[in-house]
């Protein structure tokens, strides 16, 4: 593994950063990790079920695995995966539980497949009825997370999944059960197809009405075209990022290809390795403990300097308080003035995930962020004592074996993946903007300084098909503020509203000034038009946003880190706050269901979450 025997010294702001989130969180991490420790076995945690409760949870397994689940020593695996074969990122996970039971007798102990979550494609829902179900999802898988864990039998867990909601819900129903060491396995990116420039070129050809459906639908199968995540650099592969520099992977193992030898070989890893970390053994590493406050900052860090996606301005701060850490858009702000932008990839390049894991990927990347003092070196991963210096090495096969190797000192790219002495960017393009329309996040990586300051009068919507059917009809051939209202996690479940992109971006290659004000969300491939989104408090929470009336001139300042309606402030204090009739919203395709969290989820700087998470107090 590699080593530095001096560390280089933590920047002053990544520490002022976290010794304000630690302080913060003072009181709720203590109580968290009271409870995990209350929670942890000192011997295999099936030993504290009865007869009964014991012969239900292995009537079914192979008879060599009953006499080790029986005996009550050995460790034992729960499986938890998100395996389905409509998604793309997801259906290679299907050979997984196999590899992984077969790997964990070979070390010793056993494996159960102990639950599957829901797995939904926000690229199939997208602009449609379901993606109201979309943010929502995160918190039904991490109910069932904790579902299939909650029999007790189960000493590690593997959590398989990969996409936008389902990787923060694992992890959130994988910190109830703290005390578990728990690795996280992923299947991988698709080979590379139609390039992300290509594709976005015909999708503006088709919003203009340049092209028809049978071209569009072509391109599309052209650049999603087989198993494996999207090649974007979306939720979904910042998910993965995620998942490595917080130290829940096997090092190096986000990109690598689904359906290569190496992939299985880090799959039956895992199982080897998450056996090596359960009570009783040498390293004992609980995902509680892994989780902790540097692990939040590091990947903090790593979303500023990968351009990475702007939902995990809601998802972090969900995942972090799941572990008893409180953060807010206030220390996103604070970190991105200071971690340079090391990667280009789409939206925020034309290269790919491929090109920047073959650049030399995360462990290019990690080592600069450790040689330059932004990320803590010194935490608890599942990789061993080494901490984050072990990310940054590279998995390969020798003869057949699974070792790591060091990554290149030279990126394979520099138009890629680069230094932080010759960063794309010196800061990490995720502002907060606030002023008298509340507060909201931007991600300006992708935006050009030309286009981060718009003044112009706002355009009212009260949802993406009004905007859309204004574009169509020629309405919006001007200069405007799109302000689209009752998007929010309480008035309909906060959708993407990606499927906007196209016809913004039309009009602002146009020469128009256009930009989007929302209290929904954009999406991980948020794009060239400036757009402050997650706009907190939500109008139907009483938001400022929705005193804005058609024609008010509303400043978007990037630079400065404002968003205001130029309206004279006695005039703005006595207006009311718009509503709307929402009840199309509450009903079809499922969303009947979700009333009860749309009732009780917090607001989006809160994480927008749907859970309690001080059940006692609150009582």
């Amino acid at each position: 593994m590699p080593l530095t025997a001096q560390p280089p010294s933590l920047h002053d702001t990544v520490r002022e950063v976290t010794d304000r989130i630690r302080a913060r969180s003072a009181d709720t991490r203590q109580a968290y990790l009271q409870r995990i420790q209350s929670a942890a076995s000192q011997t295999v945690q099936r030993a504290a079920l009865g007869c009964t409760n014991l012969a239900h949870a292995y009537a079914a397994a192979p008879s060599g695995d009953k006499i080790w689940l029986r005996e009550q020593r050995a460790p034992h695996i729960g499986i938890v995966s998100a395996y389905n074969d409509m998604l793309s990122a997801h259906q290679p996970l299907h050979a997984y539980p196999e590899w992984i039971k077969a790997s964990a007798r070979a070390a010793g102990g056993t494996a159960q497949f102990a639950g599957g979550v829901p797995a939904m494609c926000d690229g199939v829902t997208q602009g449609q009825p379901g993606m109201e179900l979309s943010l929502f999802s995160r918190d039904v898988i991490a109910m069932s997370t904790a579902i299939a864990l909650s029999h007790n039998v189960f000493d590690a867990a593997l959590c398989l999944g990969v996409c936008d909601k389902i990787v923060p819900g694992l992890l959130i129903g994988a910190l109830s059960f703290g005390h578990l060491p728990t690795i996280f396995v992923p299947a991988g990116p698709m080979g590379s197809g139609l390039s992300n420039d290509d594709k976005a070129r015909v999708r503006q050809r088709y919003a203009a009405g340049e092209i028809g459906a049978d071209a569009l639908l072509e391109a599309e199968e052209q650049a999603y075209h087989g198993a494996g995540t999207c090649t974007f650099y979306g939720t979904a592969n910042s998910n993965q990022m995620l998942m490595e520099i917080m130290g829940l992977h096997l090092p190096g193992s986000a990109f690598v290809p689904p359906g290569t030898p190496l992939r299985e070989a880090l799959t039956r890893e895992a199982a080897r390795r998450v056996l090596a970390l359960t009570h009783g053994q040498a390293h004992y590493t609980p995902v509680g403990h892994v989780i902790d406050e540097r692990a939040i900052v590091n990947g903090i860090v790593g979303l500023l300097a990968t351009g990475g996606s702007t939902n995990h301005t809601l998802h972090l701060v969900a995942m972090a308080r799941a572990a008893g850490i409180v953060i807010n858009w206030d220390d996103f702000d604070a970190l991105s003035a200071v971690v340079p932008l090391l990667a280009k990839v789409y939206p925020n390049g034309s290269a790919d995930v491929n090109a920047f894991h073959a650049a030399g990927g995360m462990g290019f990347l990690i080592r600069a962020l450790l040689q330059a003092g932004l990320v803590h070196g010194d935490v608890q991963t599942v990789a061993g004592p080494q901490g984050l210096w072990h990310y940054t090495q590279r998995p390969v096969l020798r003869n057949g074996a699974l070792v790591w190797e060091d990554t290149p000192e030279h990126s394979g790219d520099p138009a890629v993946l680069t230094t932080v002495a010759t960063p794309f960017s010196p800061d990490g393009g995720l502002k907060v903007l606030q002023g008298n329309l509340g507060r909201a996040v931007i991600k300006v990586s992708a935006v050009k300084p030309a286009h981060r300051v718009v003044e112009a009068p706002a355009l009212l919507f009260n949802d993406q098909h009004e905007l859309q059917a204004a574009y169509q009809s020629g309405a919006l051939q001007r200069d405007f503020v799109a302000v689209v209202r009752f998007q929010g996690p309480r008035a309909n479940g906060m959708p993407e509203l990606h499927a906007l992109t196209p016809a913004l971006t039309n009009l602002q290659d146009q020469g128009f000034k256009v930009a989007l004000v929302t209290d929904g969300r954009m999406s991980g491939a948020s794009g060239k038009v400036p757009a402050a989104i997650h706009v907190t408090p939500e109008v139907l929470a009483g938001g400022p946003l929705g005193k804005v009336r058609e024609g008010d001139v509303i400043r978007l300042d990037a630079d400065r880190g404002t968003l205001q309606a130029l309206v004279p402030a006695a005039e703005w204090d006595a207006r009311q706050v718009d509503t709307a009739d929402l009840r199309a919203n509450t009903v079809g395709m499922g969303r009947e269901l979700f009333g009860g969290l749309r009732h009780m989820v917090s607001g989006a700087e809160q994480g927008a979450v749907s859970f309690d998470w001080n059940p006692l107090e609150s009582r």
